[in-house]
């Protein structure tokens, strides 16, 4: 299929401690792709109950820069992590977020701002989003889906991520509609060349709308916080609607950092993935 299964082992008995109600977290190390130099470790969250309920096919949350998701050992800040799996456990205990299985996909380092941005920047470089995209498309989820039990289309696809993986969820989830329904785009990183995203967004046209989650912080700066408010406009002119398919919050005292976003995530999964009280079919 392109990408191969070196390892496949649970991680850290630390780690899955953490995670209640019987739920898991399995790493699939140095998974491979075609279409990029470098490997990466997959982590993947299963829901409390996916192991007694067996015919039961759950919707997938795919998500940037994993190594910050679950392990304070792995995360960038030593320590910090966005605590992805406890959050999910005590919502999907709690009836209030669908119970949806959640794929964390490491960064590599030097690599990242290449790989999670969309177009070349004359002096910063990058520009191998659309590489990155296949990787995802083309290998990631032909995986998951043959190892996990899964529910398949948009509506039941999602891609998230912070920084420059708010900037590459949103700008692979608007490309690509007819795989991603569900967007997750956390203190996006809009700058990147001179705002391109923004007239991407504009060019978009007759296109599906996925449902997004957008968010910044309001200690993240005035040039942030501008953007986020010009993309949430642009989204709205483009046909989205407020509290529908379209959740914009600027979070008090919001910084950005794996802090902050661990915070926005219970949130950010209420929104994404609610409760419908019946499994989608």
């Amino acid at each position: 299929m392109g990408a191969s299964l070196r390892v496949r082992e649970d991680i850290s008995q630390a780690a899955t401690a953490e995670a209640s109600g019987g739920a898991r977290l399995l790493i699939h190390r140095q998974f491979h792709s075609r279409f990029l130099p470098d490997d990466r470790d997959i982590t993947v969250y299963l829901p409390p109950g996916y192991e007694e309920e067996a015919p039961r096919r759950y919707p997938v949350l795919y998500m940037h820069d994993g190594q910050n998701l679950f392990d304070p050992r792995t995360s960038f800040v030593p320590g910090r992590t966005w605590q992805v799996h406890t959050t999910a456990d005590a919502l999907i205990e709690a009836g209030e977020v669908e119970p949806l299985i959640i794929v964390g996909v490491a960064n590599t380092g030097e690599r990242r701002l290449a790989e999670y941005t969309h177009i070349r920047d004359g002096k910063m470089g990058g520009g191998e989003a659309d590489k990155y995209g296949k990787l995802l498309m083309q290998e990631l989820l032909p995986f998951i889906h043959a190892n996990y039990r899964t529910l398949t289309g948009p509506q039941n696809t999602g891609l998230g991520g912070s920084s420059l993986g708010g900037l590459v969820s949103l700008y692979l989830g608007l490309k690509y509609t007819a795989v991603y329904g569900r967007l997750a785009v956390h203190s996006p990183s809009l700058w990147w060349n001179h705002e391109n995203i923004l007239a991407f967004v504009d060019d978009r046209h007759r296109m599906a709308r996925p449902r997004i989650w957008l968010d910044v912080g309001d200690a993240e700066g005035k040039r942030t916080l501008a953007d986020a408010d010009r993309l949430d406009r642009r989204l709205r002119a483009k046909g989205w609607r407020t509290g529908i398919d379209l959740h914009y919050e600027r979070v008090e005292g919001g910084t950005h950092d794996e802090a902050a976003w661990a915070e926005r995530v219970g949130p950010m999964l209420r929104f994404l993935f609610p409760a419908t009280g019946a499994d989608r079919k």
